[in-house]
């Protein structure tokens, strides 16, 4: 019942879809090279609304945390369950309003023969219409700046009008800088197909080598480390893992 940890459990959720989705792309990708095309559009579609969704959850968790400390008295009026589930409805509208016109062009240029075809399944083997690009660096500079400036106004909000002394403060302060650091392990995503082309161009016979260790290193490590990090670092997420870690281990000792 507290907005706070309901934005986090949204967080870890697109993390599980995103690295259910990649997990699956890439091994069908490994073992058979190319898939159904729909196939390929269906799996896209569900890991980028995933990848989208995770920064603007945590411009959302910092908002949550300035309002805490430099509204405390009306934290509870406007930090509600109702409107945080408001809120995690605007930002799965937004994502896919982002993406939805890729698939729509798609849709409308593409060849229907395209669609039962088989491919290696990439993003830019999908959405091949020169402009799609185009939209989509703008609508991430955009959303990346907008992002960006949320976290810095939550930060020196909560450095300028919360007490220098004050506990609570400080944890906010650093949880707000936490999400920076998360921020910026998503934001390795944009490097992701630089980084694959570079090291292609360099060893060309290790694309399917070159190609997964690269993910595992930008998309999967990353967002395995930022929930872990923010998770335990709370007291009572703590308190809470570790009583039903004892409880789980308790009870196995008691069956044997």
């Amino acid at each position: 019942m507290n907005p706070r940890y309901i934005l986090y459990i949204h967080l870890v959720i697109n993390d599980i879809i995103l690295l259910t989705m990649f997990t699956f792309i890439q091994v069908i990708s490994y073992i058979v090279f190319t898939i159904n095309t729909s196939l390929c559009i269906v799996s896209l579609m569900i890991a980028i609304l995933a990848n989208l969704n995770n920064p603007l959850t945590l411009a959302v968790m910092a908002l949550e945390c300035y309002i805490a400390i430099c509204f405390p008295l009306r934290h509870t009026q406007i930090c509600t369950v109702t409107k945080t589930y408001i809120v995690i409805g605007l930002i799965w509208m937004s994502s896919a309003l982002s993406v939805l016109p890729d698939l729509f062009v798609a849709l409308g240029t593409e060849d229907p023969e395209f669609f039962r075809s088989r491919l290696f399944c990439l993003r830019e083997n999908i959405f091949r219409h020169p402009q799609l690009t185009t939209k989509r660096d703008i609508s991430n500079i955009v959303c990346m700046v907008i992002i960006w400036l949320t976290l810095f106004y939550a930060y020196f909000n909560i450095l300028f009008t919360a007490k220098a002394a004050s506990k609570d403060a400080n944890k906010a302060r650093n949880t707000v800088l936490l999400h920076g650091f998360q921020l910026m392990l998503c934001m390795l995503i944009y490097v992701f197909q630089v980084t694959i082309e570079g090291l292609t161009y360099l060893f060309p016979k290790g694309v399917l080598t070159i190609r997964f260790t690269v993910a595992i290193l930008i998309q999967v490590l990353p967002r395995l480390i930022s929930p872990v990090v923010y998770g335990l670092r709370d007291k009572t997420f703590r308190r809470y893992l570790k009583r039903y870690l004892f409880c789980g281990a308790n009870n196995q000792q008691q069956k044997l």
